[in-house]
């Protein structure tokens, strides 16, 4: 192969790769479509088997045979969903029944409506929908109805001619009853063999799980796929019980109002729950359209929607946080995405396993590494990391943005963990960038202009640099997992009082670092920490030689401290030559060096014994700690291991 072929097959496989992709995708959703009986059944079992599988461990538990175990769990579980067939059946025909007696009420309210809209109005319009409605289920009441006279109305039904062709035989009389009940009975069927078989063999089937995910690793492996139907089982299992709990809630509720089959609402409203975003409202429009129709006022309209308002609120942002998290892991745009790829695919009954099914794809794709994609695309975890998303944020110039998500972040962690896991994270990204020449000058001082922005508005909008507690979202919820706890010098705020006498005057501490650069960034972002934790400090530039201004040296009595803003240096001799210049400027002062980008505790004391420093610290928070501790004489734990002059 020369080297113009081999140029050209590299630059097709890209295309290649996007091509079989596509393909695999419509050959799943082609199979998915022509098998969707099959594939509904067994999805309906292994959500069955998660909900039922923590009920069969309890049993074994008690010493029951697993085969006892799951037979005894299956049959309650098949028995209860009977029982809630058998009463939307019964309420159903009680409400079909009830129908033709309140669409005289529709019709007076409609018409009031309309009266007071106006010919030609939208209400009017329904009107005439209703009427072309009604006469095609009861033509006689319907024109009966129109004419408006309580004789017409009370009327006897007109009769239809109905020709009747009988089939005597008994498989004709067998196929008229049995054809209609075939198609569920055997849905229902397979639904329970496939769960008595997940649910008897869950072991084996783990094992077969392992055995197709790779058997490099099986102790990982296996902790991840118990970890995985752990957390399903529990989620499915309390998500039932609470929606169960708010359709009896919305049961009772209806029938104290007085809304007819209140119990088949109640049902209808705690299925539809497990439809995300539109569920709740869904399940709200049969009974407020059945108030509408059988009171010949709007009180009992109004108590129904006074209902669904009060209460779907109280469980989605009330109970369900408390119970069981705030969100189902999936982001908003992925809900509405997998409710309409499903209800494509399956009908209605998509729409309702919709989000089930996508939660199971984001936890597979959470706990496979090669199908990780899955949860990047559909779960509701940020895709990039704080700390990139930051520098993203900072590379196109719109610190403002940035600033809104630091106001979220600081409702839970302090100032100089923000700092130090985000935006000296961010900062090192750009360092990497710069070594490897991929960020231009010209996007440097982008990203520096726009990090300075940032840190004078955060230095104008926070006060107490320390958390203050408070709602946060999503994005910020994930920072604050990824980044730990503060540590005890972020949480420490000091008065004047706490501070030694040579450290109440003066500027305490002195920040240098070349200006215009990176360094620079970080030496604000330490001099606004140090003073908001009580700490008096100030930045002072370096000149290309290292020297500080003149006019330092002249008031080097107020200075305590200094410290050597570093996000890489330039050697150890560097290094050295700038502590022997800082001892010249100041004398008897401690100094410390900041490296920024050496996250190694060990490497970092060795740089600070070579450079004969005082101290190192590859962090703002452990800065912070070393001042705090020289300021008031009190050990602080963040700079045990982190001085370098005695060893």
């Amino acid at each position: 192969m020369d080297l113009e072929l081999a140029r050209l097959v590299k630059r097709a496989v890209p295309l290649w790769i996007v091509l079989g992709s596509a393909l695999l995708v419509l050959t799943l959703a082609l199979l998915l479509y022509l098998g969707a009986e099959f594939f509904v059944a067994l999805t309906l079992a292994m959500l069955l088997s998660f909900i039922l599988a923590p009920v069969v461990r309890f049993l074994e538990k008690l010493k029951l045979p697993r085969g006892v175990a799951v037979a005894l769990t299956v049959a309650s579980a098949f028995g209860a969903i009977a029982l809630l067939f058998f009463i939307i059946g019964s309420q159903l025909a009680a409400l079909a029944t009830d129908l033709p007696r309140y669409q005289t009420t529709i019709k007076e309210k409609v018409e009031g409506l309309s009266s007071r809209e106006g010919p030609g109005g939208s209400i009017t319009r329904a009107v005439e929908v209703f009427t072309r409605f009604a006469s095609e289920i009861s033509p006689g009441e319907a024109e009966d109805a129109a004419d408006g006279s309580p004789a017409a109305t009370n009327a006897a039904p007109r009769p239809m001619p109905v020709v009747v062709q009988e089939d005597h035989s008994v498989l004709g009389t067998l196929g008229v009853v049995v054809s209609p009940l075939l198609h569920p009975l055997a849905t229902t069927v397979l639904v329970l063999v496939f769960v008595l078989f997940v649910l008897s063999a869950r072991e084996d089937l783990r094992n077969r799980m392992i055995r197709l995910m790779g058997t490099d690793d099986i102790q990982h492996t296996t902790a991840l796929i118990d970890d995985a139907a752990r957390r399903l089982s529990r989620l499915y299992l309390m998500q039932l019980a609470l929606n169960m709990a708010y359709g009896v809630v919305v049961a009772i509720a209806l029938w104290l109002i007085g809304v007819p089959s209140a119990p088949l609402w109640g049902i209808l409203a705690g299925i539809t729950r497990f439809i995300p975003y539109v569920g709740a409202f869904l399940g709200a429009i049969p009974p407020l359209a059945l108030a509408f129709a059988i009171d010949p006022g709007w009180s009992m309209l109004i108590m129904v929607l006074l209902l669904f308002l009060i209460i779907e609120p109280i469980v989605g942002h009330v109970i369900e946080p408390l119970v069981f998290g705030h969100s189902t892991g999936l982001s908003p745009v992925a809900v509405v995405v997998a409710a309409a790829v499903w209800t494509l695919l399956w009908g209605p009954i998509g729409l309702v396993l919709s989000t089930p099914l996508t939660v199971c794809l984001v936890v597979i794709g959470r706990h496979v590494a090669k199908l990780e994609f899955i949860e990047v695309m559909l779960g509701d975890s940020p895709a990039l990391s704080p700390a990139q998303i930051f520098y993203q944020r900072m590379l196109a110039g719109d610190p403002s943005e940035a600033v809104a998500k630091a106001r979220d972040f600081l409702r839970e962690r302090s100032l100089a963990t923000y700092y130090d896991e985000i935006a000296l994270e961010a900062i090192r990204l750009a360092h990497e960038d710069v070594a490897r020449g991929r960020l231009s000058p010209e996007r440097q001082e982008v990203m520096r202009r726009s990090t300075g922005e940032l840190v004078a508005t955060l230095e104008h909008i926070v006060g107490d640099p320390r958390p203050k507690g408070g709602q946060v979202g999503s994005e910020a919820a994930a920072a604050v997992r990824a980044v730990g706890p503060d540590t005890e010098a972020a949480m420490r705020l000091l008065s004047t009082s706490d501070l030694r006498p040579d450290w109440r005057t003066g500027r305490g501490v002195l920040c240098l670092a070349k200006p215009n650069s990176l360094d620079e960034i970080v030496a604000h972002m330490l001099v606004q920490v140090l003073n908001k934790h009580g700490l008096p400090a100030q930045y002072v530039a370096l000149s290309t030689s290292g020297k500080c201004e003149a006019s330092t040296a002249e008031r080097a009595g107020d200075v305590q401290m200094v410290c050597l803003s570093y996000m890489e240096p330039l050697s150890t001799l560097h290094l050295r030559h700038a502590v022997r210049l800082t001892r010249r400027y100041f004398d008897h002062v401690k100094v410390w060096i900041g490296i920024w980008r050496e996250r190694d505790r060990g490497m970092a004391r060795t740089l600070g014994r070579a450079a004969r420093a005082d101290g190192v610290a590859p962090t703002i928070g452990m800065v912070l700690a070393a001042a705090m501790a020289a300021a008031t004489e009190q050990e602080v734990k963040e700079v045990v291991g982190l001085r370098v002059a005695a060893e």
